[in-house]
């Protein structure tokens, strides 16, 4: 499943050790977060290990080297470990998803049982999620055009066949449907539950193929299941002659990405701005075509954000 609270990637643990990690200011001194931002010239950007953060995290580096910074890389392939980091200093600037960061820090703050603040509203979404980070010394930088959702596929012929561009077509036209995904998507509400409230989809079973796998996906290549659940930036649907079918009734929260700060180092106008740069051009195709480069061409995460960066200007 995604990221904590709605899709989580498997990933290894990086060799790297983190030390001395704290949880953020004790909520004696979380007074001090309202302190002037700080601008340190040598900044840690954090990655999560997987294909898409290391995209992100090389594409922030590399704009805020340009914006006059000096940057290195620290690998963390654990939210429960870089977190803690990014709150201590030890990591300055890391890319996050918005609901599921959300959801995150409130169940650290609440306790696992608090309901979700996530929610497929954007502004909604990011107000919770602002809120629960400023006392903890982060700060939550502007969202881009980008997002990374969970997302259904079917195959292409399938879709032509019953003339299907939408969850809510899906649901209208009354077929039976299993569905190729994690054994957890019988409960999210995400998942079976929201696909039947929401769109009216019959839901035969759920096949525990996993999410976006290789197997789920030539389990519906093959007809065996009609659907997969996969992430709306998954770069391999083309292989397996799959599409997505638009969320046209936004089941799914607004996992928008998302830089998230130490404000005490990397509060500052400058890097805001460097950062920035990506709102108005990264886009969730764009970010699929990246996530492809790496994962089947087996280009550099470094040299993919570079040659994007330069494409598009922003970077010289």
């Amino acid at each position: 499943m995604r990221r904590g609270g709605t899709l989580l990637r498997l990933v290894l643990l990086s060799p790297v050790l983190l030390t001395g990690c704290g949880t953020g200011p004790s909520l004696e001194n979380r007074g001090a977060v309202t302190a002037p931002p700080g601008d340190s010239l040598h900044l840690t950007i954090g990655s999560a290990g997987f294909t898409e953060s290391d995209l992100l995290a090389q594409m922030y580096a590399l704009l805020l080297d340009q914006a006059g910074y000096k940057t290195s890389m620290l690998t963390v392939a654990n939210r429960e470990l870089y977190e803690p980091a990014l709150e201590s200093g030890q990591i300055d600037v890391v890319p996050e998803y918005a609901a599921t960061f959300a959801d995150w820090l409130n169940a650290k703050t609440h306790g696992a049982d608090a309901p979700p603040v996530g929610s497929p509203d954007l502004a909604t979404t990011m107000k919770a999620l602002r809120s629960l980070a400023a006392p903890r010394g982060l700060t939550v930088l502007d969202p881009g055009r980008a997002v990374d959702q969970n997302a259904f596929a079917v195959t292409a012929a399938y879709a032509g066949r019953h003339h299907l561009k939408t969850l809510s077509d899906l649901g209208a036209s009354r077929l039976p449907v299993r569905l190729a995904a994690g054994d957890e998507c019988v409960q999210r509400p995400y998942c079976e539950p929201g696909l039947k409230k929401t769109y009216g989809i019959d839901i035969t079973g759920v096949d525990p193929k996993g999410v976006g796998t290789t197997q789920a996906k030539r389990a519906v290549q093959s007809g065996q299941d009609q659907m997969v659940l996969t992430t709306t930036t998954d770069a391999t649907l083309d292989e397996f002659g799959l599409v997505l079918l638009a969320d046209d009734k936004h089941l799914q929260n607004a996992d928008y990405i998302v830089p998230v700060v130490n404000r005490s180092r990397a509060g500052s106008e400058g890097v805001t701005k460097a950062l920035g740069k990506l709102n108005d051009v990264l886009t969730t195709a764009d970010l699929a075509s990246m996530n492809q480069q790496v994962d089947s061409w087996r280009r550099l995460p470094e040299d993919v954000a570079r040659t994007y960066l330069k494409d598009k200007g922003l970077l010289k």
